[in-house]
């Protein structure tokens, strides 16, 4: 009677067991073991509800008309499924995460490209081992030191001089910025 109601599993426990990352693994087997003595429990039971004698009341039951009309009444309870609210939400869920995903696959494709790109580009370069500073300074101008231009100063960027004091030091940290590139 109840193989009527689950043919099979509608839960693929391998596919899930895959993912589960070794920490969460007791988490799993206690869930796992759970669901399953509920599906046990409930494959005992009948799919459909034991049928009333109505006639062996009739017999037993002597006040005329009680039993049919809790026989009547029994007809008339009809107990309805609950409604399906959730599939279509989680329909529509998981359609959006799966255009989320091709965007990343696009946005992904671009950045490979870009780098690849830039790897070609990079293989044709002389090797920077055997550039001369001019040599560097051509290709990556931003790399390079430019003294004239752009003086380096010990700590060579503004980053070093934020520190996790209080406003009246700044006073302090500003002179000693002053000192700095004075060296």
């Amino acid at each position: 009677m109840s193989g009527k109601r689950i043919a099979q599993s509608s839960v693929n426990w391998a596919a899930i067991a895959e993912r589960i990352p070794e920490t969460e693994r007791a988490s799993y087997l206690a869930f796992k073991s759970k669901s399953d003595v509920y599906l046990r429990k409930m494959l005992t039971l009948p799919a459909e509800p034991l049928k009333i004698d109505w006639a062996l009341y009739k017999s037993k039951v002597a006040l005329p008309g009680l039993v049919e009309n809790f026989e009547k009444l029994y007809g008339a309870v009809k107990i309805p499924y609950p409604e399906d609210k959730y599939t279509v939400a989680i329909d529509n869920h998981e359609k959006e995460i799966v255009k989320g995903i091709e965007q990343f696959k696009i946005e992904s494709e671009k950045i490979i490209k870009q780098a690849e790109n830039r790897v070609e580009v990079i293989s044709k370069m002389l090797p920077y081992s055997q550039m001369t500073y001019e040599d560097a300074a051509y290709i990556e101008p931003e790399l390079t030191l430019d003294l004239e231009n752009k003086p380096s100063f010990w700590p060579h960027q503004d980053i070093d001089y934020v520190f996790d004091e209080p406003e009246e030091e700044n006073a302090k940290i500003e002179e000693q910025k002053k000192i700095d590139a004075a060296h």
